[in-house]
């Protein structure tokens, strides 16, 4: 193994930059913490994206709220999922602790307690501003795609979507495009089919059946008014800090189709609405997207190709992302090759098939002649890490064994009453948390096909009275066939001598003469 003159060498050459930068750790060689070989992220490249992995309970939450709170203090917002709701923390100061002062020696750097500026939004009923999008924000392609649809049933999205641009029929949230679906196959099928051709019951079934699906995993939540403007993302405080919006997300474990349509809406919307930046010296905003394996689990091959898309095109909108998951394994090949910075934490080799997973992600990294990677995986202790990140060449840097620091936050939740006196003071509570429901596509089409039952009811009554109001005339206009043969001459002749003769032989078998 070299000697550690060497190493030292190539931490500092491997990890000092030009531009803005912050510490994340101490450099580490075997067991040993070098006091002031500073391992150093250059803010310039973190548009190019980044991975924090491991085990859990290895520390991965806490490397996401160091990066994210020393974004804060440069001036970077940044927008946090709190899956496991232990992120909040980052609203207030550290309390400080004998063990952090003692890891902050050991590293070189002095240990600042110190609370970031915290935005808390919400996808269900947690208390924050509310997250919402509308139906035809995603467009009919991300639509269809978000919903899985073959090529027929996408056609019909497409439809719909056009027809209800054409008619001015706004599709804010999901029960109007239920409605749209209704129409164009009941009501509005003559005029649907006149205009774009047939319509299968069958397809718009399929449809129906997936949104039923979304709707089961609270999606009637997001959809709709009113719309949140991604750039309520990028605020910096009277302080000059970048503002970490957390999204509190304990409850969407049991609903990773509601996760992925959100994330893959917030992408698209971010990607559309920023303006092309070039080369920058620090990002315009950065997302980590922790449990990354909820949206890749559920993600069809077609919305991860619009991911991989995304994720490869957005970065010249000066956006990073980080992905947070507990194996690399999770991430895609193609888009986890696309990850510049590299976190990664302690791995646990339990069975034939981890010890594989060790050797696969050891091999994600630069080749080191410092360290054994594949054993040195299972050896990395809480706060540890292996790190990797690119210069301002887009070379990786040497592969190196940190220290981490520790958070200059709260390493735990937020109180109640701290949680309610961040949301009585946001601006964003005020301007998303207010219910409306305008006429959109659905009071429209419902007030369509009311008028159209009505007038449907009216006709048939109509045609009722008019088939009665027949009927009797024809009764009165015409004689029964009783009344007509009686009322005839001959027939009522006929009938006379038939009575007179009857009565003729009643009087004679009585004994009776008749007399005339």
């Amino acid at each position: 193994m070299a000697n550690q003159d060497q190493f030292r060498q190539t931490i500092e050459e491997g990890y000092t930059f030009d531009g803005p930068s912050f510490v994340l750790g101490g450099a580490m060689l075997g067991e040993e913490t070098l006091c002031g070989s500073l391992v150093r992220i250059p803010l310039g490249t973190l548009n190019r994206h980044g991975l924090i992995a491991g085990a859990t309970g290895t520390g991965k939450t806490k490397t996401l709220q160091i990066i994210a709170e020393q974004l804060s203090r440069e001036g970077v917002p940044s927008l946090l999922m709190d899956i496991k709701g232990d992120l909040s923390g980052i609203a207030v100061a550290s309390g400080g602790h004998p063990k952090i002062d003692e890891r902050h020696e050991a590293i070189g750097t002095p240990f600042t307690a110190s609370a970031s500026p915290v935005e808390l939004l919400t996808l269900s009923d947690e208390a924050g501003a509310r997250l919402r999008a509308t139906v035809v924000e995603f467009g009919p392609v991300l639509f269809s795609k978000m919903l899985d649809l073959n090529d027929t049933q996408s056609g019909i999205v497409a439809v719909a979507f056009k027809y209800a641009e054409e008619n001015a029929l706004p599709l804010l949230d999901l029960k109007d495009f239920r409605k749209i679906l209704q129409w164009i196959t009941g009501e509005g099928k003559e005029e649907i089919e006149a205009d774009y051709g047939r319509i299968s019951t069958a397809s718009t079934g399929a449809i129906m059946r997936r949104i039923v699906e979304l709707e089961t995993q609270g999606a009637e939540l997001f959809f709709g008014e009113t719309s949140f403007d991604v750039e309520d993302l990028t605020r910096i405080d009277e302080n000059g800090r970048g503002m970490v919006s957390i999204i509190r997300l304990t409850d969407v474990q049991d609903k990773p189709k509601l996760f992925s349509t959100f994330m893959l809406q917030l992408l698209a919307e971010v990607y559309a609405t920023f303006p092309e930046e070039g080369d920058m010296d620090r990002p315009k905003l950065v997302l980590f997207i922790d449990e990354a394996h909820l949206i890749f689990n559920e993600a069809t091959d077609a919305l991860l190709d619009q991911l991989e898309a995304i994720i490869k095109l957005i970065r010249s909108k000066g956006v990073g992302l980080f992905f947070v998951t507990q194996n690399p394994a999770d991430i895609p090949g193609d888009i986890l090759g696309q990850l510049g910075l590299k976190v990664q934490h302690a791995l646990r080799a339990f069975t034939a098939k981890d010890r594989k997973a060790i050797k696969l992600a050891s091999e994600n990294y630069p080749l080191t002649d410092f360290y054994d990677v594949d054993q040195t995986l299972t050896e990395l202790g809480t706060g540890e890490a292996f790190v990797t990140a690119l210069d301002r060449k887009g070379r990786p840097t040497p592969l190196v064994r940190t220290m981490l620091r520790a958070p200059e936050s709260r390493m735990d939740v937020l109180t109640k009453a701290e949680i309610k006196d961040i949301v009585d003071r946001s601006p964003l509570v005020k301007k998303y948390n207010k219910e409306i429901d305008r006429e959109s596509a659905y009071e429209i089409l419902e007030k369509k096909m009311e008028a159209a039952l009505k007038a449907e009811q009216k006709e048939e009554i109509e045609k009722q009275k008019a088939k009665a109001k027949g009927s009797t005339s024809r009764r009165r206009a015409e004689k029964s066939t009783f009344e007509k043969v009686m009322s005839n001459t001959t027939t009522r002749q006929i009938g006379r001598t038939i009575a007179r003769e009857f009565t003729r032989g009643l009087l004679g078998v009585l004994g009776i003469k008749n007399r005339r």
